[in-house]
Parts: C-alpha cells; sequence; structure tokens
C-alpha cells in the first residue's frame, strides 16, 4: 500500500497521469510553434506531468536511481515553467525560460516513455534487452534532436498575446 492505495493502482495512476501529460504536452509544444497559448491545455500538462513525477517517487524499487534523478531535475524544470507562466506571466526573459523549462518537461516524460516501451513492449524488448544497444540509443537520440528541434522553433515563434503586436 502506498498512500493507501495498492501499488499496483498507484502505478496505473502514474502511467495514465503520464500519458495525459505526454497527450497535452504535445498539443501545448504545437502551440508555442504556432505562436499560440492553449492555456488549459498547457495547465494540463503541467499539473499531469508534475504529479507523474510525484508519483513516481513511491514506487518500488526505492532508493535514489536515475528514475528518480530525472524525476527530481523534471520538477525543477516544471516549478520554473509554472513560475514562469503563473507568476511571471511570461514577461521578458520569462518567455523563453517557460519555453524552455516546458520543453524540457516534455522531453523528459518522453524519454521515460521510450525507456518504459523498450522495457515492457514484447516487440522492442529483443531489440534492446540491456538498453545500451544501438535500437535503444537511436530512439533516443531521434527524441533528442526532435526535441531540440522544436524547442528553437518554439522559442523563436511562440509570443505572448501581449508580445504579439511587438
Amino acid at each position: 500500500m502506498v498512500w493507501g492505495l495498492p501499488a499496483e493502482t498507484l502505478l496505473q495512476i502514474h502511467v495514465w497521469l503520464s500519458v495525459i501529460g505526454i497527450v497535452t504536452g504535445i498539443v501545448a509544444l504545437y502551440g508555442f510553434l504556432t505562436g499560440y497559448l492553449y492555456g488549459l491545455m498547457t495547465g494540463l500538462f503541467l499539473l499531469t506531468t508534475s504529479l507523474t513525477n510525484v508519483t513516481g517517487f513511491p514506487l518500488p524499487p526505492h532508493g535514489i536511481d536515475p528514475p528518480r534523478i530525472v524525476g527530481v531535475i523534471s520538477l525543477a524544470l516544471l516549478a520554473l515553467a509554472i513560475a514562469a507562466i503563473y507568476v511571471f506571466h511570461l514577461a521578458g526573459h520569462w518567455r523563453w525560460i517557460f519555453v524552455v523549462t516546458a520543453v524540457a518537461s516534455l522531453y523528459l516524460n518522453v524519454f521515460v516513455a521510450i525507456v518504459q516501451a523498450f522495457q515492457k513492449l514484447t516487440f522492442l524488448k529483443p531489440l534492446a534487452p540491456t538498453q545500451s544497444e544501438p535500437p535503444f540509443l537511436i530512439a533516443q537520440l531521434l527524441a533528442l534532436g526532435l526535441f531540440v528541434a522544436l524547442g528553437v522553433v518554439a522559442l523563436i515563434r511562440f509570443r505572448p498575446a501581449a508580445e504579439a503586436g511587438t
């Protein structure tokens, strides 16, 4: 039992939060790329991705390990993104801080999804049983390259409504 829930139930909640975070993150990223802020989707992305990280900590195995380190990094990025949009209203340098931290948080969620896919999906697991084989590394490098490229374009194109005419 974790937080009064069976561990399996918490794991299912964690996975669904992650899926919702990725889907809403992609919608939010599309908005950044087109110069628009999808407020509801962006807020849902920030919330579900934060909850994904928080619900991952009590899951076994316990201790400091790579997934928890990624979770801490992601939570730090999300804290900056949340402050940038809801406290500083994307003013000045907070616009680029928001875009960078939001895109990086989405990337980390996708990074973990790729790890999990290679661990759990029967057609991927044999391709990279130790996750050090070329198919796994190629998938991760492609994801990283895609998010860096999309992040750069988002930085160029995304302008909050207050800056739209400038």
